[in-house]
């Protein structure tokens, strides 16, 4: 599904396109909502097509942009070639990756109870789908001229990249992966100007988190948990992302933004 943007809207800056995994709803489509009322065009990248993907789309043409929307599981990486020519030819160069999209363990429990299967679902979503759509754009990103327009990769890990929670050990492993992954890829795209960044959510209320709002809730409020004693928004993530997509913190790469109202901070 293609929308192309209303010529008769005011136009903004041009800053290319970014290419959102996992924009169907939730932070996904927070992210997409924040980078099109920046500038970009938006492909959304999502492994699951129905109304929400609708509604997301609504709120980016909202802006005067152009939405393209291609269903795929990243985990299908032979298909990310395609994916990054089709973005490429339809909307235009990709200029930001959101690297969002994610899952989480089906069932909590006993790490010694963990199933093969269930790791490798995980692993082969969270993190080496992932690893290797960020090779695919990346290697886009090289080959095409470089202009003044700013160019990033930002990839939403989360705060288990760092904290332990026993009862979804192959999340925060994938995760933690995920983060060196960015570092590795920040060193080799600097060169070229691109600049890489993680962003680790804390708790964020979502679709994904519902099933823990309540057995959290009360530590949150109390703010043993987080010290600003709220859960985020979506929006808390996205104006992140957008802060980094735009170039507002030119020289930076490689860093980790905590966003989580403060949960990572060590104390006794």
């Amino acid at each position: 599904t293609i929308v192309k943007a209303d010529l008769g809207q005011e136009s903004q800056i041009e800053r290319g396109v970014a290419l959102v995994t996992g924009g169907r709803r939730g932070i996904g489509r927070a992210i997409c909502k924040a980078l099109a009322s920046n500038g970009f065009d938006i492909a959304i990248v999502d492994k699951v097509d129905d109304e929400e993907v609708q509604k997301t789309i609504a709120i980016a043409e909202q802006f005067g942009r152009s939405v393209q929307f291609k269903k795929l599981d990243i985990s299908s990486i032979d298909q990310h070639r395609g994916l990054v020519s089709e973005v490429q030819s339809t909307l235009g160069d990709i200029t930001c990756l959101v690297n969002n999209a994610g899952i989480q363990v089906p069932v909590r429990g006993d790490i010694l109870d963990v199933p093969e299967d269930m790791f490798d679902t995980l692993m082969d979503v969270n993190l080496k789908g992932t690893f290797f759509l960020t090779q695919a754009v990346a290697r886009q990103m090289i080959e095409t001229e470089c202009t003044s327009t700013e160019r990033s990769i930002i990839t939403v890990t989360s705060a288990n990249a760092a904290l332990v929670s026993p009862e979804k050990g192959p999340y925060c492993i994938s995760k933690a992966g995920l983060s060196m992954a960015s570092q590795q890829f920040a060193i080799r795209l600097a060169p070229a100007g691109i600049r890489v960044h993680e962003i680790r959510p804390g708790l964020i209320e979502t679709d994904m988190t519902a099933e823990v709002f309540e057995k959290y809730s009360p530590d949150v409020k109390a703010g043993t948990i987080c010290p600003m004693r709220r859960w985020g928004q979506p929006e808390d993530i996205a104006n992140g992302i957008a802060t980094l997509a735009i170039g507002a913190m030119p020289f930076s790469t490689g860093d980790i933004y905590n966003i989580g109202g403060g949960m990572q901070i060590p104390r006794l």
